[in-house]
């Protein structure tokens, strides 16, 4: 027998309870949502992300939403899995985040003063190891990508006071690392370059420029992105006049494949 929805929702309140029902109908009734593990759910889970992501670098609000449902579907999913095992329920969720929201704002909830959001950052990272955390740097994911983590392994030295003080330092330090790993490449001979010694000097550069980046309120995974959607539109471009021509791009010449490329600029 059909089930009957639960109608539209007109307040935020209503609409979770919406959603918690509509969980619990699909938990036990739907066959592939009768099976889904907090395992199993976990790599969708990074896909609505990403699709979140690309939503917000495209500014697509009607997306932004979509994406946002999408995610907040895989926590109730979460909460309902844990809830049968009597580990933890939806509620335990909210009130565990609430709870740490409190605590780490004590200049909203309690008497402490801050002059900036620097102080504030470094309140949360000093109140995070009272919690128990053995290190700043022990909150970061060991799973993010490098670049994102980079950022956030820098903005949580920061939180501690653990950075330069202008930004001419930090541009120094990438001249530096670009030295460093110049220097590895001066042998005529390509054999003799030591290639170990290269990666870990052109790690060393790229944490650099993600640090002045950090300096200069550029988001490095933001614009590192907006380069990619940048190229792949130039590229295609490229790809379709090749096209037109009635050519593949493996039987053009760099110097023909460089017209369009300069024609794919200009749009």
């Amino acid at each position: 027998m059909a089930l009957t929805p639960p109608p539209a929702a007109s307040t935020p309140e209503t609409a979770f309870t919406r959603l918690l029902t509509i969980m619990d109908d699909l938990r036990l009734n739907c066959p592939w949502d009768k099976k889904q593990t907090l395992e199993s759910l976990r790599h969708l889970t990074i896909e609505e992300t990403y699709e979140l992501s690309d939503a917000i670098l495209s500014n697509d609000m009607p997306e932004i939403k979509k994406e946002l449902g999408d995610i907040m579907l895989h926590l109730v999913f979460y909460a309902r899995i844990a809830s049968e095992t009597n580990d933890f329920n939806i509620a335990d969720v909210l009130n565990g985040v609430c709870d740490k929201l409190v605590n780490r704002h004590p200049h909203i909830y309690s008497d402490t003063e801050v002059q900036d959001e620097n102080d504030v950052k470094r309140n949360w990272e000093k109140i995070k190891l009272k919690e128990g955390n053995r290190s700043v740097l022990g909150g970061v994911p060991a799973s993010l990508p490098a670049l994102v983590k980079a950022s956030r392994i820098q903005e949580k030295a920061r939180g501690v006071g653990f950075d330069w003080e202008e930004k001419q330092q930090v541009w120094a330090k990438v001249e530096e690392e670009m030295r460093e790993f110049k220097n590895e490449f001066n042998a005529e001979d390509n054999s003799a370059i030591d290639h170990e010694k290269a990666e870990a000097e052109f790690g060393d550069l790229l944490f650099s420029l993600i640090n002045y980046a950090r300096f200069i309120n550029i988001n490095p995974e933001d614009a590192l992105e907006k380069t990619n959607r940048k190229f792949i539109k130039r590229f295609q471009y490229l790809e379709s006049k090749a096209a037109e021509t009635g050519r593949s791009l493996q039987n053009m010449s760099l110097a023909e494949m460089d017209i369009f490329w300069e024609e794919a600029k200009k749009i």
